[in-house]
């Protein structure tokens, strides 16, 4: 097999590309990525995409979090040679990055989840689905192939339904379920509140209960689409769930079990105490809770909790190389990408994805070099200081 080529290559193909007038298709920033998409997406479907909870104070302590922490360059470090390849549950990966779980893709793109698990596959790096989906669990996983994929919950109030979820999952090859504990209920969100826009309400983000025999079983009639939305909103979120009920799970899967939206040392110490496989320091992008802790703010002392038992990986706030270089700095063993790649899907589909992770790696790449660092396991608090 040849040597892989750095992911900082990216850059040259651009450059190289220039030489005969051509320009990349999408930005290679991904906070003007954001500005593209909002200009192409229909209002709704960005608003949904971008909207966070409340006064957006969440979303922004993210942001600010991010910028709390500095990164120190190195020099004369011999980085001519570096690599970002890791494990992750067992499983060798390219690089710490894997696509976040984010539902209803295809308001943004039609072919939704089935483009997203492509671009995953074809970069090799593990793409989450949501249960949100637009397209089914088995569907997904024929769009993925070969390539590594997990599965995100949204616990329903009925255990049976629950079950099959994961059991399809499983079967489907998904070799991890996330089970996401901070969206138990929808959090206030104004941009979605103001327009009375719920995709859900339209049959859009229900396909894994509209293909799921459980769910389907209770829907009078069987096949009655507006009485299995009804059913869909009397199911959906958890508010009932306890740390207990981890073990129920337990039961239902031998695939890894990871925790999602964990901000509090307390709750990591909980979740060490529950046996699973690892925890996501994530607040959900700011979607939740408005007023809450910066993900990245939180991650330290989230790491400090866990003390090694298990790995800790990251979300909300992504949004370019250097951010990824501080949440594994401080001590994320991955990080997982949300907003942006779904403004990729919306820009140009599996193409736009694919931009956006070489995006991501290549601009990760070159942070590691500039900061002196050749291999992952250079990369920590040393590399940093707190503003």
């Amino acid at each position: 097999m040849s040597e892989q080529m750095p992911f900082a290559f990216f850059q040259n193909e651009i450059y190289l590309q220039g030489m005969n007038g051509v320009v990349p298709d999408y930005p290679t920033s991904l906070v003007e990525l954001e500005t593209k998409a909002k200009q192409v997406l229909a209002p709704d479907a960005f608003g949904y995409v971008a909207g966070s909870a409340g006064t957006g104070s969440t979303a922004a302590a993210n942001r600010d979090a991010m910028s709390d922490w500095r990164i120190i360059p190195r020099i004369l470090r011999d980085v001519d040679k570096r690599s970002q390849s890791t494990s992750l549950l067992g499983a060798d990966l390219p690089a710490p990055l894997l696509l976040g779980p984010v539902g209803v893709q295809t308001i943004v793109h039609p072919d939704g989840e089935l483009a997203t698990a492509r671009a995953a596959a074809e970069s090799g790096i593990p793409f989450v689905l949501s249960t949100a989906s637009s397209y089914s669990i088995e569907e997904v996983a024929d769009a993925a192939g070969d390539g590594a994929r997990w599965y995100q919950l949204y616990w329903p109030r009925e255990r049976e339904v629950a079950a099959s979820l994961v059991a399809r999952a499983e079967a489907a090859g998904y070799t991890a379920i996330v089970v996401t504990l901070d969206t138990f209920m929808m959090g206030w969100r104004p941009t979605d509140l103001d327009t009375a826009y719920l995709p859900f309400l339209k049959g859009i983000g229900i396909a894994n209960y509209l293909s799921d025999p459980a769910f389907m079983a209770g829907v009078p009639g069987g096949s009655d689409e507006s009485a299995a939305i009804f059913r869909w909103a009397l199911m959906f979120g958890n508010p009932g769930l306890v740390w207990k009920d981890l073990e129920w799970l337990r039961e239902q899967t031998a695939l890894p079990i990871v925790l999602k939206g964990i901000v509090s040392p307390d709750d990591a110490g909980l979740a060490v105490e529950a046996g699973v496989d690892a925890i996501i320091c994530s607040n959900h992008g700011g979607r939740q809770l408005d007023g809450s802790i910066g993900a990245l703010s939180a991650l330290p002392a989230v790491v400090e909790a866990v003390d090694g038992a298990m790995p800790v990986l990251f979300d909300s706030g992504i949004r370019g190389g250097a951010d990824m270089f501080k949440a594994l700095a401080l001590g994320a063993s991955a990080v997982l990408l949300g907003r942006p790649f779904v403004y990729g899907l919306g820009l140009g589909g599996q193409a736009g994805v694919r931009h956006v992770i070489r995006t991501l790696l290549g601009e990760f790449d070159v942070t590691m070099a500039m900061a002196g660092t050749a291999t992952l396991d250079q990369v920590d608090e040393s590399c940093l200081i707190r503003q």
